[in-house]
């Protein structure tokens, strides 16, 4: 396939993870997910949005999650992680950049995310303001190993494709 000459691609990977705690919502890709532990954060802590944020942001040069929404701001206690993620979308796309593709790994060993794909898929990709079917998102297990292993919380990889014409 020819190559855009006009455009440029840019590849970013963001990373978060959370410990589980008791009373919380578990919120993963701006989706609810029924458990009886949630992920603990200074904001909803949904480790999928934290992930692909700060891998939308690499990808452009724009910093990380903890630039744009610090944790010592009182205005991000409790906020939405879909709003985090829309908002760096906007700041993506004033440096010329639109979202192309986001790739996820969560890494856990509960819950499964299979029943929740699909919605999970859907709301990134409207945050994003790209079609579900550029969004994937997969579920690990480490086998037992580790903290993940032992539940005491989960990780999130994510890789974003950006597409400019800088």
């Amino acid at each position: 396939m020819p190559r855009d000459k006009g455009a440029t691609f840019r590849v970013g990977i963001g990373y978060d993870s959370h410990r589980f705690a008791a009373g919380r919502p578990l919120k993963l890709g701006g989706v609810t997910i029924p458990s009886e532990v949630g992920l603990l954060g200074h904001s909803d802590a949904d480790a999928i949005c934290h992930a692909v944020t700060d891998a939308i942001l690499g990808a452009a040069g724009l910093g990380d999650i903890g630039e744009m929404f610090p944790d010592t701001d009182p205005a991000n206690k409790g906020r939405d992680s879909i709003e985090m993620l829309e908002g760096a979308v906007k700041r993506v796309s004033a440096a010329g950049y639109v979202v192309n593709q986001v790739d996820v790994t969560v890494v856990a060993e509960a819950p499964k995310l299979s029943d929740h794909r699909q919605k999970i898929r859907a709301r990134l990709a409207s945050a994003l303001g790209i079609e579900s079917t550029s969004v994937s998102v997969k579920g690990k297990s480490n086998e037992g190993m580790g903290w993940i292993g032992r539940k005491e919380g989960l990780a999130c990889i994510a890789v974003a494709t950006l597409k400019g014409n800088r």
